[in-house]
């Protein structure tokens, strides 16, 4: 099976295999990575010997922490075509990862965040354990949430996803299955064997035989702490500006309101205002390639802006966690900052497509 030394790629029985394997770096993804996953893709798809075909991350911290970031930060200031690329293939795995016939499992174990989310969140059977930490920390880096975010954060008549995705805060399992962004949890311990099951199954195997070989192993878990705050988020959230969300924290005096605006003042202004737009008209979709569409055009803002090579440099490059963020007031920002994320790209995604986008 074609693949490199970055994403392991075989067939363990019935089951296909891709294991992300750049532990030092948390399995964060490059465009190579994304190349290996489509092209197994391809493969197990077109092999009547796969049943199913099982995600996984090697190393004891995480499933994957998302996208080279540093790749995308030094090739957008050299003026590199990498950054566009990565985005352009990793957001088209996205839809196909979506619409993949075969069940695709994915174990969402350990650190679960950004493109991380991508490569897990459109399975058909999506698995936690107690060492689950999900999140979308975009805003924290001058960025937004993306790999469809806007998609999978509208698709519930709540606000939590707009909570998800303007704090960045990390998501327990339990909460992870109650916002029906994963479906079963299993403790990590059982995960092999696990696996070893799923190899077991004939290939002639269906999503049923797959969610039933998964139920053998699964335990009931009840929601994380963020759930519990879901009537308190859904009133506080639940506005169309992020003016609105600041005054409607600042007037609560809970001390869950207060943690949450500490946390947003910490975020990019900027960021958290191209955000909620996006998450606003994601919820009008009925497709994800629309939502996906749009967050790529917003990319070539993004390597234009002043705030995510500060966030970048903040966060990763020197580490002193104190970006200066322009505007760094939220009243500063004006419209035509946030506008000129929304331009069309010059070379869509998905030219023609429309897509169905039915998962998560």
């Amino acid at each position: 099976m074609p693949s490199t030394s970055e994403t392991l790629i075989d067939r363990t029985g019935s089951l296909g295999r891709i294991r992300l394997n750049r532990p030092k770096a948390l399995n964060s993804l490059t465009l190579a990575m994304v190349r290996d996953i489509e092209n197994a893709l391809d493969a197990f798809e077109a092999d009547p010997a796969v049943a199913a075909v099982l995600l996984t991350g090697e190393g004891e911290r995480g499933l994957c922490a998302g996208g080279d970031i540093r790749m995308i930060y030094d090739g957008g200031r050299a003026g590199s075509p990498e950054p566009v690329d990565f985005w352009r293939e990793e957001y088209r795995m996205n839809a196909r990862l979506a619409r993949l016939a075969k069940p695709y499992v994915a174990f969402m174990d350990g650190i679960v965040m950004g493109g991380g989310v991508g490569v897990s969140v459109y399975g058909s059977h999506r698995i936690v354990t107690e060492r689950t930490r999900f999140a979308m920390p975009e805003t924290g880096i001058g960025f937004f949430p993306d790999v469809g975010a806007s998609w999978f954060l509208t698709r519930r008549n709540d606000e939590l996803g707009t909570y998800a995705a303007l704090t960045g805060e990390q998501l327990a399992a339990g909460d992870v299955i109650a916002f029906g962004l994963a479906d079963s949890h299993v403790p990590s311990e059982r995960l092999p064997a696990l696996a070893e099951k799923l190899s077991s199954l004939p290939a002639t195997a269906s999503h049923a035989d797959v969610s039933a070989a998964i139920a053998a192993f699964a335990e009931t878990l009840t929601p994380g702490e963020i759930t519990g705050q879901r009537a308190l988020i859904d009133r506080l959230f639940a506005f169309d500006t992020v003016e609105a969300i600041f005054a409607a924290l600042e007037r609560d005096g809970t001390d869950f309101a207060a943690r949450a605006l500490g946390i947003l003042r910490m975020k990019s202004p900027l960021s958290l205002k191209v955000t909620l737009r996006l998450l606003r008209l994601g919820r009008k979709e009925t497709a994800l390639e629309a939502c996906l569409e749009r967050e790529f055009a917003a990319t070539a803002t993004v390597l234009r802006s002043h705030d995510f090579y500060e966030g970048v440099r903040a966060a990763v490059v020197d580490k002193d966690r104190n970006p200066r963020w322009r505007p760094a007031q939220l009243a500063d920002v004006t419209e035509q900052d946030v506008a000129a994320f929304f331009e069309p790209a010059a070379k869509p995604l998905f030219a023609g497509a429309t897509g169905k986008g039915e998962r998560p």
